[in-house]
């Protein structure tokens, strides 16, 4: 046990001319930042905060503006699709083959510019055609437009020449009886 004066042990100082009263643990002398003295920041540690606030601010910043982009892009590619699908079913309620190819054009209900044409082919089969369907879109400036193609097959009898479906019609018939003929034959 150390006796010397001015050593505090277990809360009370001894030694020649110090009584022998507790000493509080707040009254203790503090050279560092231990128990007791002035509590702060050190201007290094202010900063260290600073700089990690900022850089977690510009994260959660720069994440929050990508969702709303994201969100924007969405809505544009939904009215995109909208647009689409009508030109598509202005296509398909066309009955007469050459109108259908000639296209047309619409104002969507947003105020966008809607173009679209067919390129029709027939196939072998009667009243089957090949389309290819070609739509411009036009969005407000800041954004770009775009042109989408498809390509699809679509059974339309009225699109069909009455002698091209009967000739047609007959090759087929020709076609099925010989298949047929050939599978009796086995």
């Amino acid at each position: 046990m150390d006796l010397r004066p001015g050593v505090v042990r277990s809360g009370v100082a001894r030694g020649p001319g110090v009584s022998m009263r507790a000493v509080s643990p707040i009254a203790r002398p503090s050279s560092s930042r231990g128990c007791g003295g002035d509590r702060g920041f050190t201007l290094l540690e202010v900063l260290a905060a600073l700089v990690i606030f900022a850089t977690a601010a510009a994260v959660l910043g720069g994440a929050y503006l990508n969702v709303l982009n994201a969100y924007q892009v969405m809505a544009r590619s939904v009215r995109q699709q909208d647009d689409l699908r009508f030109a598509r079913e202005q296509l398909l309620a066309e009955p007469d083959r050459r109108k259908a190819e000639e296209g047309g054009d619409f104002r969507s209900s947003e105020g966008r510019r809607v173009e679209w044409r067919a390129e029709i082919e027939p196939t072998e089969l009667p009243d089957l055609f090949t389309v290819r369907f070609r739509c411009r879109l036009e969005e407000a400036p800041p954004a770009k437009g775009g042109e989408v193609e498809e390509e699809f097959r679509l059974l339309r009898p009225t699109w069909s020449e009455p002698a091209e479906r009967d000739e047609r019609r007959a090759e087929m018939r020709k076609r099925i009886e010989r298949i047929a003929e050939e599978q009796l034959a086995r």
